[in-house]
């Protein structure tokens, strides 16, 4: 009795090492995270605070912990907490960017220029006195306090560094 149906093993071994040999040499590439930063190091200056952030218009707020680096060459190191959790984390070094929501639960990074999309990347700006992205508005408040909004989003930081 012939069988009705055969296998066919030499294209089946064919197929099965292409796509072995496909798999083995496609790899992705992803951006390293940036690299520790050292806030002993010269030109650092760091600032711890509080403050209060309204993600957007119809968002609950979140009041944590704020730790604000930055130094001469431009690159900053930014915290929010709310002790146990990390919130935010934001970094820009030579040029790279990320930020990173939620513990690692939502991260983005570049290179170049950075995104006017997140308050976080520009609060440092608006400290340093710069021109801010379109849509964002920064202001002092007495004492240390400031509040940096975008009022086409609702999104809001508001706080105050300790001396």
């Amino acid at each position: 009795m012939k069988p009705v149906f055969q296998f066919p093993v030499k294209e089946f071994r064919r197929g099965s090492i292409f796509f072995l040999a496909l798999i083995l040499c496609v790899s992705c590439r992803t951006v390293p995270p940036l690299p520790p930063v050292d806030f002993s190091a010269p030109g650092w200056r760091v600032l711890p605070g509080q403050a209060v952030w309204l993600p957007a218009k119809n968002r609950p707020e979140f009041t944590g912990d704020l730790l604000l680096a930055t130094n001469a060459n431009g690159n900053f190191f930014l915290t929010f907490t709310k002790t146990p959790f990390t919130l935010v984390t934001a970094q820009a070094c030579g040029g790279d960017w990320q930020i990173v929501f939620g513990g690692n639960e939502y991260f983005w990074h570049g290179h170049g220029r950075l995104p006017a999309r997140f308050g976080w990347i520009e609060l440092p700006r608006a400290l340093a006195g710069e021109k801010l992205e379109s849509g964002w508005e920064f202001s002092r408040r007495a004492g240390a306090g400031w509040q940096l909004e975008n009022p086409a989003t609702g999104e809001s930081l508001e706080g105050e560094f300790f001396p």
